[in-house]
């Protein structure tokens, strides 16, 4: 049985319970450091879905396991077909990176994977959440049933997210909310942003081919060593011109590979990278604009050129009346100052493909230790999150809950 304890916020009434107690607060933070230690890549996240299944049944739900095998849904309550219910997701994934964390005991066990998003984080407010929920649909004091959707593959374009609508976790859903770990926030605050607030992030992969020959005689050769240093210069440059600046398009490249020796023009470069724009329209015309550029600046080099446009996710569009949801769930547990105004950021996020059916809204949870001045991001491997943030996670998302029933 799950203890809770009334700690509301200085705006909230006395009536809103969920908070945490000190015997799950703790327990949260070992399950956290477990999915840490033990890092699943997109679609291969079996050992992490089996460990949020075995705890939701412990708690009496009934979770069901996604038909591509990792991820579930789980219903706190049952919907009777009316008012639609409220979903909260979580992405459950970690990154195919080494964790260069140092001195702390749950650092990653499996080589090269990382929990470097924060997406055990994720996972475990989500899992806090639901046991929480779970207590007081017990008691009945849940006046509305709750959709938990714990997802796969955040990681891999397009995104699980696509993967899960098609097996129903929107079904009787009708407002979705979700955070995301932001190191550049305190922990014990969120900031939250109507309208975009993230951007949208497609996949780009370019190959030059041509007939190559000896560095002594480039003239008689396509020059691809050039002729790639060319396309990774100036794609970006011809598309900054070719779309309004507010538009935020950026061509961005990760990978450049081509030839094997010094004196030796290959016959073969590639480059990859990530396309991201602010702007749904521009985004809708990117495609359109780099093949074009891309096109055109290999031919005046001599190179052929092929180019594998991977299209990825939409902005996140934050829904206004969700946004005051999520801001009035906050105030009840840590008061109207725990809220801030956050930017849109150029990250990619599939939660984008839930708001193109349902209205939702992400906001992002403080995950920086107070006073602490070191420079910390997502996608590094020395990323960590101070644990006091999951308190703060679920405490917001099931003030959420009980604040939507009440419309």
């Amino acid at each position: 049985m799950i203890s809770l304890v009334s700690e509301a916020g200085p705006d909230a009434g006395d009536d809103l319970p969920g908070t945490l107690s000190d015997e799950l607060r703790a327990e949260l933070i070992a399950f956290r450091r477990d999915l840490h230690m033990h890092p699943e890549l997109g679609n291969q996240e079996f050992r992490t879905t089996a460990a949020i299944k075995a705890r939701l049944e412990r708690a009496g739900l009934a979770p069901r396991v996604l038909a591509s095998g990792t991820g579930l849904v789980c219903d706190v309550g049952e919907w009777d077909g009316g008012v639609p219910m409220l979903g909260m997701r979580a992405d459950i994934d970690a990154l195919p990176i080494p964790d260069a964390k140092v001195g702390v005991p749950y650092r990653s066990t499996v080589p090269d994977r990382a929990h470097a998003c924060g997406h055990d984080v994720h996972t475990t407010v989500l899992l806090g959440a639901g046991l929480v929920l779970a207590e007081l649909h017990a008691q009945g004091r849940l006046p509305r049933p709750v959709r938990l959707l714990f997802q796969p593959a955040e990681e891999v374009l397009p995104g699980g997210a696509a993967d899960a609508i098609k097996c129903g976790a929107l079904e009787g859903v009708g407002r979705m909310i979700a955070v995301h770990c932001d190191p550049k926030v305190d922990a014990g605050r969120i900031g939250l942003r109507t309208g975009a607030i993230t951007s949208a992030c497609d996949r780009l992969e370019i190959a030059l081919d041509g007939p190559g020959g000896h560095t002594a005689r480039p003239h008689l050769t396509t020059d691809l060593v050039t002729a790639v240093a060319k396309v990774a210069t100036e794609v970006p440059a011809v598309i900054s011109r070719r779309v309004d600046a507010r538009s935020g398009l950026s061509v961005t490249w990760g990978r450049i590979e081509s030839g094997h020796a010094c004196n030796v023009i290959p016959m073969r470069a590639e480059l990859a990278g990530t396309v991201r724009c602010l702007d749904l329209d521009a985004w809708r015309d990117a495609p359109d604009l780099i093949h074009a550029a891309v096109a055109g600046i290999a031919e005046l080099h001599g190179a052929k050129s092929q180019i594998n446009y991977i299209r990825g996710v939409p902005p996140v569009v934050n829904d206004q009346a969700v946004v005051e949801l999520m801001a009035g769930a906050m105030a009840a547990r840590r008061g109207a100052h725990s809220i801030e105004d956050t930017e849109q950021s150029l990250g990619g996020e599939d939660f984008s493909w839930y708001l193109e059916h349902v209205p939702g809204a992400m906001a992002r949870l403080g995950v920086r230790t107070p006073g602490d001045t070191a420079k910390r991001d997502l996608h590094r491997g020395d990323f960590d999150a101070d644990e006091s943030a999951i308190t703060v996670g679920v405490e917001l998302f099931t003030a959420a809950a009980l604040l939507d029933a009440r419309g």
